[in-house]
């Protein structure tokens, strides 16, 4: 294959701003190498984005690598395809990939390169010269760094960034021309093409990504509240290691002031539908906002992770983390795979056992129904995925095909994974399914042919797959406390449901160019969870009983902004099934749901595939994948009219056997027990004086025949409300 040498004056060097700062720095010729040098263009200039020639079809018969994963196959369809055309070295000029790219012919991505740029001469000079590949031990990339990592701004500040590539021989070069970026909060700060930093009026922290070839790197950013003597007035920070002195140190930097306490009643409300997914009754609002002692917030605690209420709500959502899904499964295969999730968390198997049991589950599917997840996986390499995205937070799919394009994932390490779960596979016995390994495959590459041994995500591969069942020693990386993904994980999912936020977000999308907000925090959750052996019951203790959780949701004039540092309560609708559970029980009438036994709530249901109406419009998970992303929170008009309009609802609130008529013959002529009753029963609280004062004028002016009537419409408003259909 044609090898030359191409002669880049250093005035080009200067123009594209990237100088050696290694020993060579002052040569003047350089080696073009098509990897190294030119594939960086087409990668800045989103000439082998999806979206372009990088999408699996290519675009107008050319077909690139996405962002360069594959350099070879990239250079095959530039000099060889298209009978040539692309490359003309005898009239560079004449070539189509620079007409192209010029505007001198028509081109669907408009004019990348202008005849009088750098990059233009660049590869024209190479085709000129014969279009090298470049030799094959030339230097490679290792890793880039920014240039700063990271730096305090202020409200309109703008910074330049500068990307620094290592290469395979020591050197060092400025290759920020040829980096891409993004910005995690463009709210916060933007990022151009060139990686300048701007930054907007929004106080936080933002993480700016570099990306150059199969490598990347992260900026920090800190944009503190601007104040007038620069300082979070009156702030004080707490003196230990807590949760509440990481969150506040981290506020203490952004110069905001965290919301008081929330009061008892919020409290109450707030912990039973996190704890168990269910309001408190009227009868024990009472009895708690009666309670004096001190203590009476952690014995709540205590008391909510003893009922079996705890182990159905918390089965639920592993049941759509873990893909409970019987139009896959079956009747018989969901139901068992569900009851070995509900029966962990009744008693309260330590989730470092738990995710053992799932990963290397053999034998009887009857006798290990965690087995069943490999059988609602596609196949091997999906099982990697999912086992991945749900144990890890970490998604490999997209390195399936080609380099994970925003982090440090190659296809080695998916198929590294994959290879794990390659062995396995099922038979069919007269007592039942048997799920076992049944072949000795060699997983390979599917571009090179060469052999993967199976090997943990940031594992160098051994030179063989492992003796036995391979997923035994994956089990063993997995569940290590040595091994910060899984901890992280679990960590970040417990605290994203009792926050409202993840320190990572989405909770399972774990990158390089997705960091924690509160890394520190992460840690120090991660840590106390190995400490205490993966005690899920402590972890929630934890959380709940600290300020940080225990924060109201009223803002001050500093942190109405913040949504991402803890500083408030965040108001959170509840899943589907929950909210439908508190109309339910504060109607006093249950819903019947096809198929099920009746009396059965909402977040008991094991099948998400029942249907029903306010269950799909609320956002269900259909349970089609492992992501997060399928249980839909976010409110919409449907939502909205639903619950003004539904003939459903209003039968719960008319109801002859109801709790609103039965409050009417309790109380048929106290207007104040009835609202209290009624506050208590929606809210968790006692009705404010203009609140009851309200209520009352509206159930006098109904008069005694209109009573109920006049409760049901009262009802209804308090269920529409935004206090019932968050939790706050």
């Amino acid at each position: 294959m044609l090898r030359r040498v191409v002669p880049i004056i250093a005035g080009w060097l200067l123009a594209i701003a990237i100088p050696a700062v290694a020993a060579d720095e002052g040569s003047s010729s350089l080696e073009v190498h098509f990897a190294n040098d030119i594939v960086p263009i087409f990668n800045r200039f989103g000439c082998n984005t999806s979206g372009c020639h990088g999408k699996a079809e290519g675009q107008n018969g050319f077909r690139l690598s996405v962002f360069g994963f594959d350099p070879d196959a990239d250079y095959v369809a530039l000099t060889q395809e298209s009978r040539g055309r692309r490359i003309v070295a005898a009239i560079p000029e004449q070539s189509l990939l620079l007409k192209k790219v010029s505007g001198g012919s028509p081109h669907g991505g408009g004019i990348r390169l202008p005849r009088d740029s750098f990059e233009f001469a660049l590869l024209r000079d190479w085709i000129a010269a014969g279009a090298p590949e470049g030799r094959t031990d030339a230097p490679r990339v290792t890793s880039i760094r920014i240039e700063p990592a990271e730096r305090i701004l202020s409200f309109r500040d703008s910074l330049q960034l500068k990307v620094i590539a290592r290469y395979t021989d020591g050197r060092e070069v400025d290759v920020t021309r040829h980096s891409r970026f993004q910005s995690n909060r463009e709210a916060v700060a933007e990022v151009d093409e060139r990686g300048k930093v701007s930054v907007k009026d929004s106080a936080g922290d933002v993480t700016i990504m570099a990306a150059y070839l199969e490598t990347m790197a992260v900026f920090t950013g800190l944009v503190p509240r601007s104040d007038v003597n620069g300082t979070a007035g009156g702030f004080e920070t707490s003196p230990e290691l807590t949760i509440d002195h990481l969150v506040d140190t981290k506020l203490k930097k952004l110069h905001i002031v965290a919301s008081p306490a929330c009061d008892d009643a919020t409290y109450l409300r707030r912990v039973f539908l996190d704890i168990i997914g269910r309001l408190p009754t009227s009868t024990e609002a009472r009895s708690f906002l009666a309670d004096q002692h001190d203590d009476k917030r952690r014995r709540l605690v205590d008391v909510l992770l003893q009922r079996p209420e705890f182990a159905d709500y918390w089965a639920l959502k592993w049941a759509d983390w873990l893909r409970v899904d019987r139009q896959v499964l079956g009747h018989q295969g969901a139901y068992a795979y569900y009851k070995w999730i509900r029966e962990s968390f009744a008693e309260n198997k330590p989730l470092d056992h738990f995710a053992r049991e799932l990963v290397v589950a053999d034998g009887l599917l009857s006798d290990h129904p965690a087995g069943y997840i490999y059988k609602v996986a596609k196949d091997s390499g999906d099982a990697a995925a999912m086992i991945a995205q749900s144990l890890l937070g970490v998604r490999i799919d997209c390195a399936k095909c080609h380099h994970h394009p925003f982090d440090r994932w190659s296809q080695d390490d998916y198929f590294g994974m994959q290879a794990f779960f390659t062995p396995l596979g099922f038979k069919t016995t007269p007592r039942g399914e048997l799920l076992l390994p049944v072949r000795s495959d060699t997983t390979t590459h599917p571009r090179t042919g060469a052999a993967i041994f199976a090997h943990p995500l940031g594992s160098p591969m051994p030179t063989s797959d492992p003796a036995g069942d391979r997923r035994s020693s994956l089990a063993d990386w997995l569940t290590s406390p040595a091994n910060h993904y899984f901890s992280r994980n679990l960590a970040n999912r417990t605290w994203a449901h009792f926050l409202g936020r993840g320190l990572t977000e989405p909770v399972d999308d774990v990158r390089l160019s997705n960091p924690p907000t509160n890394p520190e925090l992460l840690d120090a959750l991660a840590r106390e969870l190995c400490e205490h052996s993966f005690d899920f019951q402590h972890l929630i203790r934890m959380i709940v009983e600290s300020r940080t959780y225990q924060n109201s949701s009223a803002v001050n004039d500093t942190n109405a902004g913040d949504e991402q540092n803890y500083s408030r309560s965040l108001l959170r609708r509840p899943d589907a099934e929950v909210l439908l559970d508190m109309i339910c029980d504060v109607t006093g009438i249950p819903e019947k749901f096809d198929g099920v036994p009746a009396g059965s709530r909402a977040t008991q249901l094991w099948d998400s595939q029942v249907n029903h109406y306010f269950l799909t419009t609320t956002g269900r998970p259909t349970r089609t994948t492992v992501c997060e992303c399928e249980r839909i929170a976010t409110p919409s008009v449907a939502q909205i009219l639903h619950g003004l309009n539904s003939p459903n609802l209003e039968a719960k609130l008319s109801h002859d056997a109801g709790r609103l008529a039965a409050l009417c013959e309790l109380y048929p002529h106290d207007d104040h027990a009835a609202i209290e009753e009624l506050y208590l029963t929606f809210f968790s609280r006692m009705p404010t004086n203009d609140e009851r004062e309200v209520a009352s004028q509206h159930l006098s002016a109904n008069g005694t025949t209109g009573r109920r009537l006049a409760i049901e419409d009262l009802a209804w408003s308090l269920m529409n409300s935004l206090e019932f259909v968050f939790n706050h």
